[in-house]
């Protein structure tokens, strides 16, 4: 199919498909004219990505991944530890941004309304 039917079926702009062609994430083939053709896989492969990166995953670790979704054997386990890994990553984060939310809740605490002893000085 051409890019202007895959930019219809999936939603996305022309640009972004280049840009995923160009970053390895979508396989495409030229016709002597130069236009690119890509296969009705395509579609659902983009939906994969666009579902991961709402996962929070980046596009790199979608382009490791690649050949994992793409074996013709079963994924099934392979696809659990990636998915365990990212909550892992995530959870991780999280209590990350926890400790920095107590630290600016306890400088905002001991902040005078004046002002005074700005909050983003060092602590002595």
């Amino acid at each position: 199919m051409r890019i202007g039917t895959l930019s219809t079926l999936t939603g996305l702009s022309r640009d972004s498909l280049r840009f995923y062609e160009k970053r390895g994430l979508l396989q495409t083939r030229r016709s002597d004219n130069g236009y690119r053709h890509y296969p009705e896989e395509a579609v659902q492969w983009l939906g994969y990505v666009r579902t991961a990166q709402q996962l929070g995953f980046t596009l790199a670790e979608i382009a490791a991944d690649l050949p994992l979704l793409t074996q013709g054997e079963d994924t099934g386990p392979a696809l659990r530890a990636t998915l365990a890994r990212k909550l892992a990553d995530i959870d991780a984060r999280i209590v990350a941004l926890q400790s920095l939310r107590a630290q600016l809740a306890t400088r905002l605490a001991d902040t005078p309304e004046t002002g005074a002893n700005c909050p983003l000085r060092p602590e002595a």
